[in-house]
């Protein structure tokens, strides 16, 4: 017997990541990180490591290829994503290899390093991605990645996993010196649960003379955990039991 799954609609739609380098940009990126503790986590994670690489990089589900600018200068950069990405905002452009989600379309070892963020839970098959990559990786080549863990389903029907710490040590065995850390805490997820619950019900439709006073009360209570979820990240207060998602980094063996 074959069972038909529903395709729920998202009530909010995630909002393509997008960096520019002027100062209007970075203002905006810096009210974004704020409210958006996925991304907030995710930007102190890769800024620092990104800016020490070495050698040519591969984005594995690029997007818009945010990160780009954060590599050093003169750095060659490859994106590669799906051809579905243009259906949940990514504007891609010319510059963006295609590829089927599994099969990376380069040689084997062409990669000193290879970025992939918050795109193993969109793999089907995340396993045989990995196994990709650590092929078109460079013996002692780098991986640097991020998953969630706590987050709503997003870019549905296209959001397939979410995994634990050991779930990743495991998928990521054939690895040397992997270190995978969580991205927030408890306290993160709530605010950030409640920023996502904030947007719903700021939404335009009949129901919002019913939603509309319920959002005034959720507003400043959001504000306050969002901002309490920071001083609790800067400060390592909270539990990391049930954090916002994981990073990963990783070298291939030499």
């Amino acid at each position: 017997m074959v069972e038909t799954v529903r395709v729920v609609v998202e009530h909010v739609q995630p909002v393509p990541v997008r960096l520019g380098s002027s100062r209007v940009s970075r203002l905006a990126l810096s009210a974004r990180c704020f409210a958006d503790l996925q991304l907030a986590t995710i930007w102190m994670f890769l800024k620092p490591r990104l800016a020490e690489l070495h050698g040519n990089v591969l984005d594995v589900g690029c997007g818009e290829m945010p990160y780009r600018n954060c590599l050093p200068p003169g750095t060659e950069y490859t994106g590669i994503d799906v051809p579905q990405a243009s259906a949940f905002a990514m504007r891609g452009g010319k510059a963006v290899v295609s590829f089927d989600g599994i099969s990376i379309p380069f040689p084997d070892a062409c990669f000193a390093n290879v970025l992939c963020t918050e795109v193993l839970e969109h793999a089907g098959e995340p396993r045989k991605l990995i196994a990709e990559i650590e092929r078109v990786l460079k013996p002692g080549g780098t991986l640097v990645a991020t998953v969630p863990f706590s987050a709503r389903v997003h870019y549905s029907p296209y959001d397939f996993h979410r995994f634990t710490k050991f779930a990743l040590a495991e998928m990521l065995s054939s690895f040397d010196q992997v270190l995978i850390e969580e991205r927030g805490n408890d306290i993160a997820v709530i605010a950030n649960k409640l920023v996502v619950l904030a947007m719903r019900l700021g939404r335009p439709r009949l129901s919002s003379l019913i939603n509309w006073p319920l959002l005034l009360i959720i507003i400043p209570v959001a504000l306050f955990f969002v901002s309490f979820a920071h001083l609790a990240m800067a400060f390592d207060l909270g539990s990391k039991d049930d954090p916002l998602g994981y990073s990963i980094i990783a070298s291939k063996h030499r």
